[in-house]
């Protein structure tokens, strides 16, 4: 997964390992004094499950993608000076420990960079059609936590 060279906003899906590193260095701007990155890991339980042994995404990808571009335009029209935004999701079977999910945010300062990244992964959670099944040791089932998906101009009015 390469990072594009000619525009501020990098958003995608991906079955290999998401580029952490590289995200983070292509946030980076002369006019940006903080970059903040979002990682969110698969953990060994979910609500009422212990012992989640691996976790699989499934996404509408051509939805995904889109949807990921509503959330990037009203991530900007609320902290109009961000300079690069960064949302990457994996799909396929994920272990305990892998990165599923970045939200990558650099801005002039640090209050609007951390309260950009919060709205990106919350809408990103709130309005992707991204689904998981989860593999854990006395059973397998669909993701806790289900909901309708929203808007992302709502999440967080």
């Amino acid at each position: 997964m390469q990072a594009p060279t000619d525009v501020d906003d990098w958003f995608g899906l991906t079955e290999a390992e998401l580029p952490i590193g590289g995200a983070y260095e292509w946030a980076l701007r002369p006019q940006c004094g903080a970059v903040v990155l979002f990682s969110g890991t698969i953990r060994d339980h979910a609500e009422g499950r212990s012992g989640v042994e691996h976790l699989t995404y499934e996404a509408y990808e051509e939805q995904v993608v889109a949807r990921f571009s509503d959330i990037g335009a009203e991530l900007r029209r609320r902290w109009p000076d961000t300079g690069r935004v960064a949302l990457l999701h994996r799909t396929g079977r994920l272990f305990v420990g892998d990165s599923s999910v970045i939200a990558v945010v650099s801005a002039p300062h640090r209050a609007e960079a951390f309260d950009a990244a919060r709205y990106a992964i919350d809408a990103l959670k709130e309005s992707a059609p991204i689904w998981k099944h989860e593999v854990w040791s006395d059973g397998a089932d669909w993701g806790t936590g289900t909901h309708d998906l929203r808007d992302p101009r709502l999440v967080g009015e």
